[in-house]
């Protein structure tokens, strides 16, 4: 994907720097992918109360093999997780594949989880096929969904103990390597959307507002709430299976968990809103495909939990009619 293609939504809105610019891609590139902007003291407080200028340089992007890879991981990602989400919503309690265990096959696993981390640290310069600055915040939404869905398996406590740690310890560096790569890029859109070339450098701007870290037009982060909401879920998984559930109420891990689910599903249809207005076909079928799988989560724990609420109702009353007898 050009750097054209990444803009274009764009054009159109408000005064895009861009259409009065001639520096073509590299410009766009640039401030795009700039990290440290800094703000020039003016003289002129009517057309240019504020003027920033990118202090920062890009090495460049990977070739597109990279993109490709990427890509097919992802797709790998999302299938196995949808495959695993449908087994275990059909009662199957399916814990591997071919003697081979579920752990090793999902995302948020011991194995795929250091894949994860490793696309997302190199975000920035995976442009071409899959562009992370696009598309990252769908393979976090994956992450989140498979660690909420699935428990770690392991015989001992310490083992447990071991996985489940690093699994927080994933989500928690996957949420900082991908505002590491989308902030930058959701800035840049604000710089390009609503600036005006000086013309003192290729990257000076013209605002009359401040410029925001992250924009103001995309509301989501990867470091939010939700990421929170999930490590509070682990966390309470942790020490329930560590110290019992008396340390810890099934009640409150469950709602814990409630909560993850109800943040990544709003994060989900926020992002599927989000891509459709910004337009971008493959972007929008990437995002509905994850929110689906989401709400495929969702639906998985509501049914159990109404069957378990049905068993628990049926065992009172059968207890209720032993005792009148």
């Amino acid at each position: 994907m050009s750097y054209d293609q990444m803009i274009a939504p764009l054009l159109g809105a408000g005064r895009s720097a861009w259409t009065a610019h001639d520096g073509g891609e590299a410009v766009v590139r640039q401030i795009l992918k700039c990290t440290r902007w800094q703000l020039e003291e003016t003289t002129d407080f009517v057309t240019c109360p504020y003027h920033y200028y990118c202090d920062s340089s890009y090495p460049g992007d990977y070739h597109a093999a990279v993109g490709a890879l990427v890509a097919a991981f992802a797709a790998y990602c999302f299938l196995s997780t949808l495959a695993f989400t449908v087994l275990d919503l059909a009662r199957s309690n399916a814990t591997g594949v071919r003697g081979i265990k579920r752990k090793y096959l999902l995302p948020s696993g011991p194995f795929l989880l250091p894949l994860v981390l490793l696309v997302l640290a190199k975000g920035q310069r995976i442009n071409a096929v899959f562009p992370l600055a696009q598309l990252g915040p769908a393979l976090l939404l994956l992450l989140q969904a498979s660690a909420l869905a699935f428990r770690n398996e392991a015989d001992g406590d310490i083992r447990y103990a071991v996985l489940e740690a690093s699994t927080v310890s994933g989500v928690l560096h996957a949420s900082l390597y991908l505002d590491a790569v989308v902030l930058p890029y959701y800035t840049g859109q604000e710089a390009l959307r609503w600036s005006q070339f000086s013309g003192e450098c290729a990257s000076c701007l013209c605002r009359m507002e401040p410029l925001v870290v992250g924009g103001t037009a995309v509301r989501y982060r990867g470091l939010s709430k939700t990421a929170l909401a999930i490590i509070f879920a682990l966390c309470s998984r942790m020490v329930c299976r560590i110290y019992g559930e008396e340390r810890l109420s099934a009640w409150t891990r469950s709602a814990l968990e409630a909560a993850g689910w109800v943040f990544v599903a709003a994060d989900a249809v926020y992002l599927v809103g989000w891509v459709a207005v910004e337009g971008g076909a493959v972007s929008v079928l990437a995002y509905s495909l994850v929110a689906g799988l989401v709400f495929l989560g969702v639906f998985g724990k509501v049914y159990r939990f109404l069957a378990w609420l049905e068993t628990r109702q049926s065992q009172w009353k059968s207890s209720l009619c032993h005792s009148a007898v």
